[in-house]
C-alpha cells in the first residue's frame, strides 16, 4: 500500500467521522427541539380550561362551545372526546349477565353475573360475583394519525345509540362510535365528521355467555396515517379473588392462548412470565379459576403478539395477577373494513366451552400434558358425572355413586392384584425358611434366586400384584385432576363441608403453619386415618420380605410416613377430592373382606404345592436371567476373593 493510498483512506475515514458528528448533533437538537414544543403544548393544556362539544346520543345534532382561539386541540381532542357526560356506564342485560361498556373507551369495564355469587363465609348475606371489580379491565386500540402521532381509543369517549339495553329478539346490538372532528384547533368549526367513524358493535344473545364483538372503521382515511394497515389491541387487566382460597387461586390464574398451530397453551401460572409472537393467534384469555375472559377472532388471526402475566408482591386489593396482552392485527382499508371477533366471559366449565368448538375447553385443567389422563376425564369421567347430574342428585351422592362405578369398572384388575397378593402370602412358610436357610446379606443374591424359583415353580408372578397396581393410579391422578377444575362442585355444599370446590374447615388456626397452612380440613383427616389403616391391613395381609429387619423396619416407618405427609398435602384442597380419596379407601376395605371372603387360602395353597411338583419349562428370557446371575454372582466371587488377598 503506497503512501497516496494510506492518506486518502484517512481522509475518507476523517469525513466520515465527521459527518457521524455533525449528524449525532442534529438529532439531539431535534429531540430537544420537539421535547420544548411537547412541554409547551402540556403547559398551555393545564393553564387552559377549554370546553368541548356537546353531542346528544341518541340525535346527529351537534353543537359548538367558544373557546380561545388559540387553544389548539390535543391528538385525542381530535375525536370525540369530553362530549359525553362521563358519569356511569354504557350497561347491557341479559338473562346471564349485567355488562358494563366505559363511555371512555367503549371497552367491557365490568361483568356482573346472575345467580352467581362471589365467596363469602357461612351465615353470612351473599354477594354478587363481579369479573373485574373496580374496573379493573381495560382495552383500547393504538392509531396514528395523518401527522404521525399515535392515541389510543381508551382516552377517548364514543357515542353509543343507547345508553341501556335489554336485550331480546329484537334488541341484541350495542354500537359504539368514535367520531373525528373536522377541526384541528378551536378557533375552527368543530362539528364532527359523522360520516367518519371507528365502531366497535357489540351483538348479544340473551341466553348466552358469549357476545359478538366486532371492529368497524369507516372513511377514516383523511384522519389516519395512510400507510398504516396495522393496529393495536391493548388490553390490561388485574382479575380478583373471588374464591375462597385466595392463594389457590392466584396460583391457577394465568393468560391462556391458542397459536397457528391450534395448540393450546399458557403463560406460567407460579412466577411472571412473557412471551413475544410473530406468528398468528387465534385466541387469548384471561383465566382464573372457574372463570375466564376470551377474546377469539373469527374472521381472521391476530398477526402477532405479546402476552404477559406478572405476580404482584403483596396481597393488595384482592389482585390475583397482573395480565396484559398486545395484539396486532390488520385493516385494509382505511374507509370501509371490519375485524370481527367475539368475547366468552364466564364459567370455565368443561361441558360450556367444549360447545363453542375453539378448543376453549383446553382452559379446564384436565391433565392435557398427559393424553391418558384427560382421556380418562373427558370419556369416562365427566359424562358418567353429567349423567348422574341430571337426575338431580346431591353432589356428595354423585361422587359416591361415581366412587361405586369405577370400583367395578376396575373390579378385574382389582382382583387379580389381591390373587397375587394371596398366593404370595400362602407361600409364608417357604419364604420364612427361605430367610432362615440364608440369613446372611452375603447370601442376597442366592436367597433371590431360590425365591424366584420357588415362585417360578409354584406360579406364581410376583410383578402380577404391581402391574394392575399400576393400571389404576392414572384414574386416581385423573380425579386429583377433575374434582379441583369441576365447576360444577363450586358452592355446592355436602355434610360439614359449605363448598365441595375448596377445603373444609372445621378449626382454624389464625396463623399459618408452615406446610399445613391456617386451618384444619376435616375430609382429610378422615382420609389420612383411613390410609393409616389400609396401611395397616394391607401388611398384615402382605407376605414377608426379602431384605433383613433393619430394611423392613424402615419399609414400615415409610409406609406410614406416606399417609402423614398427605394430610400436609391435600389440607388446602378441594374437599371433593379428599371425600373422593376416603370412599375410595373405604371401598377397598370392602372389596378386600369381600375377596378375603371368597377365596379360600387353604384350597389356593394346596393348588400351589401340586403345581411345585410339577416340572417347570423355562422361557428364553428365564435361562438368559438365570445366566446373567451366574455371572453377576461369579464376579462377586472374584472381587471377595481379591479383597482377601489384599
Amino acid at each position: 500500500m503506497d503512501k497516496n493510498t494510506v492518506i486518502g483512506l484517512l481522509l475518507i475515514f476523517l469525513l466520515f467521522l465527521g459527518f457521524s458528528f455533525y449528524q449525532t448533533n442534529q438529532v439531539k437538537k431535534q429531540r430537544a427541539a420537539q421535547e420544548a414544543q411537547m412541554l409547551e403544548e402540556m403547559e398551555k393544556e393545564t393553564a387552559e380550561s377549554a370546553q368541548t362539544l356537546s353531542l346528544d346520543a341518541q340525535s346527529d345534532s351537534t353543537q359548538t362551545t367558544e373557546t380561545p382561539a388559540s387553544a389548539v386541540l390535543t391528538p385525542a381532542q381530535r375525536f370525540s372526546n369530553a362530549q359525553v357526560n362521563d358519569e356511569g356506564d354504557y350497561r347491557v342485560e341479559t338473562s346471564k349477565a349485567y355488562y358494563y361498556f366505559s363511555k371512555k373507551g367503549g371497552y367491557l369495564k365490568q361483568i356482573e353475573l346472575k345467580d352467581v355469587y362471589r365467596y363469602t363465609p357461612k351465615g353470612a348475606d351473599k354477594l354478587p360475583l363481579i369479573i373485574f371489580e373496580g374496573g379493573s379491565n381495560k382495552m383500547g386500540m393504538k392509531l396514528m394519525l395523518r401527522d404521525q402521532t399515535e392515541i389510543s381509543t381508551s382516552d377517548c369517549y364514543f357515542v353509543a345509540n343507547t345508553d341501556e339495553l335489554v336485550v331480546d329478539e329484537k334488541h341484541n346490538k350495542l354500537s359504539l362510535r368514535l367520531y373525528p372532528n373536522a377541526g384541528t384547533d378551536s378557533a375552527q368549526c368543530q362539528v364532527l365528521d359523522q360520516k367518519s367513524y371507528i365502531e366497535y358493535l357489540y351483538t348479544f344473545s340473551n341466553d348466552d355467555y358469549k357476545f359478538d364483538y366486532q371492529i368497524n372503521i369507516v372513511n377514516m382515511e383523511p384522519y389516519l396515517y395512510p400507510n398504516r394497515h396495522n393496529f393495536t389491541m391493548q388490553w390490561n387487566a388485574q382479575p380478583k379473588n373471588v374464591e375462597k382460597n385466595y392463594d389457590y387461586e392466584k396460583n391457577i390464574t394465568s393468560i391462556y392462548y391458542m397459536d397457528n398451530s391450534d395448540d393450546v397453551q399458557n403463560l406460567d401460572e407460579r412466577k411472571p412470565d412473557k412471551k413475544d409472537f410473530t406468528s398468528p393467534l387465534k385466541w387469548v384469555s384471561f383465566k382464573q379459576q372457574f372463570f375466564t375472559t376470551c377474546l377469539v377472532t373469527t374472521s381472521q388471526p391476530f398477526t402477532s403478539g405479546t402476552l404477559e402475566v406478572k405476580v404482584p408482591d403483596k396481597q393488595v386489593d384482592k389482585v390475583l395477577k397482573d395480565c396484559s396482552a398486545e395484539l396486532d392485527f390488520e385493516l385494509k382499508d382505511l374507509n370501509k373494513d371490519h375485524f370481527d371477533m367475539y368475547m366468552f366471559v364466564g364459567p370455565n366449565q368443561y361441558r360450556l366451552l367444549k360447545g363453542y368448538d375453539d378448543k376453549l375447553e383446553r382452559q379446564v385443567p384436565l391433565g392435557w400434558g398427559f393424553f391418558l389422563l384427560h382421556w380418562i376425564n373427558r370419556f369416562i369421567i365427566i359424562p358418567v358425572f353429567n349423567w348422574l347430574e341430571a337426575y338431580g342428585l346431591s353432589y356428595g351422592l354423585i361422587i359416591l355413586i361415581l366412587t361405586i362405578f369405577i370400583k367395578i369398572v376396575v373390579l378385574p384388575v382389582s382382583y387379580k392384584t389381591y390373587m397375587s397378593s394371596a398366593k404370595m402370602r400362602a407361600l409364608k412358610p417357604e419364604i420364612e425358611a427361605l430367610n432362615e436357610k440364608y440369613p446372611k446379606d452375603e447370601d442376597m443374591m442366592k436367597k433371590q434366586q431360590a425365591t424366584m424359583s420357588l415362585y417360578r415353580s409354584a406360579g406364581v408372578k410376583p410383578a402380577g400384584g404391581c402391574l394392575p397396581m399400576l393400571l389404576q393410579m392414572p384414574i386416581l391422578i385423573a380425579m386429583y385432576r377433575f374434582f379441583p377444575a369441576a365447576y360444577e362442585l363450586r358452592q355446592q355444599p355436602f355434610l360439614w363441608a359449605e363448598d365441595l370446590s375448596t377445603y373444609d374447615s372445621i378449626w382454624n388456626f389464625g396463623h399459618n403453619i408452615p406446610l399445613l397452612g391456617d386451618h384444619l380440613s376435616l375430609f382429610t383427616i378422615l382420609m389420612t386415618i383411613a390410609t393409616i389403616v389400609y396401611t395397616w391391613l394391607n401388611q398384615k395381609l402382605m407376605a414377608p420380605t426379602q431384605g433383613n429387619k433393619d430394611q423392613q423396619r424402615m419399609m414400615n416407618i415409610m409406609m406410614y410416613m406416606m399417609p402423614v405427609m398427605f394430610l400436609f398435602m391435600f389440607n388446602n384442597f378441594a374437599s371433593a377430592l379428599t371425600y373422593y380419596y376416603l370412599l375410595f379407601n373405604l371401598t377397598t376395605f370392602l372389596q378386600m373382606f369381600i375377596f378375603r371372603a371368597a377365596i379360600n387360602e387353604d384350597k389356593l395353597r394346596a393348588t400351589l404345592q401340586e403345581n411345585m411338583k410339577k416340572p417347570v419349562k423355562k422361557s428364553k428370557w428365564q435361562l438368559k436371567m438365570e445366566e446373567l446371575q451366574k455371572q453377576q454372582q461369579q464376579m462377586l466371587k472374584q472381587q471377595q476373593q481379591a479383597q482377601k488377598r489384599k
